[in-house]
């Protein structure tokens, strides 16, 4: 509904019947009538533009119209007849406009939440089953304007009109201005007939009915437009041309934060090739830029065909040359636009997995986009930069740890945050003898010379644990306690005593984490050996 070529005016009506649907869909939510609202303030603002546009256009025809009579005479009379027609409706429809909104106070009118209710139009276009004085007059006055300039086109001459552009505006102008058949029906979504104003004005909220009366506008601004256009031949009807208009953005800055303010503006930019400029004086970061290498010049366009650059802001610096009257006249030139980073990796986070560990050093990434690493300051309990980006935490006591990180904005604006994570201790490690955990089986002789240690199963770190110690426990032999983590001579001694098949435990272990000794660790899970000879 959108693509393709539409006009930037058409895509805007077509977004707004997409609102409309949401509309429906959504049971009228508040938001849904402020963004009604809102397209209605950007057809106003269209409308204004447009009626200033067209005007302009009818005091060239009418000046035109006088200097060569034989030529624009005739055309100029019969586009007065459509310019006062239309001025008629239009002023019957600020008039309809002023008493829809007329019961809501000044300071409320842009309010759109407040304009929830179809009352106005319901009492003043319907009377029980039938349309009221009102509501046919307003019927009447669309009726008669398609009536009317349909006619005036009818009696264009072939020569001043192709006969092909003549039906395609005339077929246009239909569409646009049509209420219902030969007796006032159209088709609703259940394939019944009802009334073709029921259908669009009865029952809708005052925002939506106020949006669609100012669309009625635009769509008289257009067809003046359109006709205009059709009727003027050569220069003359490129100068008046609405085609040759685009509608630019003017951004103070290139890039904008989540929850700030969009303080861009739409302006109207000429793009037709008579615009095209006798010189051109450009520079990107500080580098001339080339015509045929870096730019080519189209349609009274400089298109620019540069690399993006780096990551970052880039200036476009120069002017725009044109020769008026024989002089020289500089347009100046100074744009930014920002280089992001392509992404190659998605970025995925388990939303309850915010961990630290204590007793270990957790990396910890800390950046705010679009701010150097070194002018972000993050701070928190137990936390140190190691470069760039890159942090360490040590988690001191407690259950939680906060982490603040701030910046300042190139535009001096200041961006704050705070993440909470969980601190956790070290889980409880494993036991082992000869790096298996558990209860094992081994020779006698192959346990008499095996080490004694410890590991954490499916720990996110790999810490190197120690032994400095454990207990050796052979059944009907007292326990040996041993320092270090090998079985001495009274451990082996006892294992002597050992008869095949039998278990003998590895238990209390202590376990240390060689950088870091003054962690303790919970108690190490003991080891059953069962011996095979």
């Amino acid at each position: 509904m959108a693509g393709g070529s539409l006009s930037p005016r058409q895509k805007m009506i077509n977004l707004m019947y997409l609102v409309f649907i949401a509309m429906l869909a959504l049971n009228m939510s508040k938001e849904v009538l402020s963004a009604f609202g809102l397209l209605n303030e950007k057809l106003t603002n269209f409308n204004e533009k447009a009626t200033e546009r067209n005007l302009a256009a009818f005091n060239d025809l009418k000046l035109k119209s006088t200097e060569q009579p034989d030529k624009y005479l005739e055309l100029y009379e019969d586009t007065e007849k459509i310019k006062q027609t239309s001025e008629s409706f239009n002023s019957y429809l600020d008039s309809l406009k002023a008493e829809m909104v007329a019961n809501i106070p000044p300071e409320d009118r842009q309010d759109y939440e407040v304009m929830d209710k179809s009352d106005f139009l319901d009492q003043a276009f319907f009377q029980g089953e039938r349309y009221s004085a009102e509501g046919q007059k307003f019927v009447d006055h669309i009726n008669n304007f398609r009536k009317t300039t349909l006619e005036t086109l009818s009696s264009i001459p072939d020569s001043l009109m192709k006969p092909a552009r003549k039906e395609a505006l005339k077929s246009s102008i239909d569409q646009r201005f049509h209420t219902g058949d030969d007796n006032g029906k159209v088709e609703n979504r259940d394939g019944r007939p009802v009334d073709w104003l029921n259908y669009h004005y009865e029952g809708f909220p005052l925002v939506a009915s106020l949006t669609k009366v100012t669309l009625l506008q635009s769509d008289l601004k257009t067809t003046q437009d359109e006709i205009l256009k059709a009727m003027l031949q050569g220069q003359m009807a490129s100068d008046l041309s609405m085609t040759n208009y685009t509608t630019l953005l003017e951004q103070p800055k290139s890039a904008y934060y989540q929850g700030e303010t969009f303080d861009g503006a739409i302006v109207l930019g000429r793009k037709d090739g008579s615009t095209k400029p006798n010189e051109v004086n450009l520079k990107l970061d500080g580098r001339e830029l080339k015509e045929g290498n870096d730019f080519v010049i189209e349609n009274g366009r400089v298109k620019l065909k540069v690399s993006a650059g780096s990551a970052g802001d880039h200036q476009l610096e120069g002017n725009l040359i044109f020769l008026q009257d024989g002089e020289p006249i500089e347009v100046p030139v100074s744009q930014k636009f920002a280089t992001i980073t392509k992404p190659n990796a998605a970025v995925i986070s388990a939303d309850k997995m915010n961990v630290v560990y204590r007793g270990v050093s957790n990396p910890i990434t800390i950046s705010i986009p679009g701010i150097p690493d070194n002018k972000v300051n993050a701070s928190a309990p137990g936390l140190k930069k190691v470069s760039g980006s890159k942090y360490a935490m040590n988690p001191g006591t407690g259950r939680t740890v906060t982490i603040k990180a701030s910046g300042t904005l190139p535009d001096g604006q200041g961006v704050s945050s705070a993440s909470e994570f969980r601190i956790k201790d070290i889980p409880r490690p494993s036991g082992t003898v000869r790096g298996e955990f558990g209860e094992i089986k081994m020779p006698r002789n192959n346990l008499e010379i095996s080490t004694v240690g410890a590991m954490l199963e499916d720990f996110d770190f790999d810490l190197n644990l120690a032994i400095s110690g454990f207990k050796f426990k052979v059944p009907g032999q007292p326990t040996v306690e041993v320092r270090g983590n090998k079985l001495d001579s009274r451990a082996k001694s006892a294992l002597k005593r050992a008869g095949r098949g039998e278990a003998v435990q590895i238990f209390d272990i202590e376990a240390y984490i060689t950088n870091n000794r003054s962690y303790k660790l919970k108690k190490v899970s003991p080891v059953v050996v069962e011996l095979t000879n």
